[in-house]
């Protein structure tokens, strides 16, 4: 006969297991629905990039679209600032290939040129008649200040995730500080600075992922 007294499991009891703290979603929840997608957002992105391009596309592709991280962002505009031609042109190749192939990066890139070429040759040939009028050159020189403004609020926006960089906040600080003091006050060429500093920049955090994986062992 069976035993009436049946042995109750402390787990069925007590509930559901702990089974640790619930999962944190990533904030990339989202990536583009096809080429065409990928063709109007960097047709959107493109029409608001006057002079500050990476503000727009921090915003666009990070804030509103959701389809990279801030880190993520980082990470490409690294990679794409250091590739020969336009930092946005090589970030929009990266990213419809990424999802869509061959043909993902060509949806993104004509999305990023086409319409900037035709308004481009509008305003050449109405700039022809007024170029030399000094409204028109004030106006311009405004859309400079903004435009430097928009840049380096992106640059304050994007900070907080040095804490999550292999070279350390204090690094990231030292090499940012150098890299204004070659480019915007000694003058230094691009290619100057990204060979010296990229170089050094470099070999620190691989000295400091080697020393990691030696204290891991």
């Amino acid at each position: 006969m069976p035993n009436q007294d049946a042995v109750v499991s402390p787990t069925a009891e007590s509930g559901p297991a702990d089974v640790g703290p619930p999962h944190q979603p990533s904030k990339k929840t989202a990536r583009p629905k096809s080429t065409t997608d990928l063709f109007l957002s960097f047709t959107v992105l493109a029409l608001q990039g006057f002079g500050g391009v990476i503000a727009v596309t921090q915003r666009e592709l990070v804030d509103k679209k959701r389809w990279l991280t801030t880190d993520e962002f980082i990470d490409d505009w690294s990679v794409a600032h250091t590739l020969p031609g336009p930092n946005v042109v090589n970030l929009s190749l990266m990213i419809g290939e990424r999802y869509f192939g061959l043909r993902g990066a060509l949806a993104a890139l004509a999305g990023l040129l086409m319409a900037p070429l035709v308004l481009v040759i509008a305003l050449a040939v109405l700039a022809a008649g007024i170029g030399n009028n000094p409204a028109m050159a004030g106006a311009l020189r405004g859309m400079g200040a903004v435009a430097a403004a928009l840049i380096a609020s992106t640059g304050l926006k994007m900070m907080p995730s040095l804490r999550n960089n292999i070279l350390g906040i204090p690094a990231c600080l030292a090499f940012g500080t150098l890299t204004f003091l070659a480019m915007g006050i000694l003058r230094l060429p691009l290619g100057t600075t990204m060979l010296a500093l990229g170089t050094g920049a470099t070999a620190f955090a691989y000295r400091r992922l080697t020393n990691d994986r030696g204290a891991e062992k």
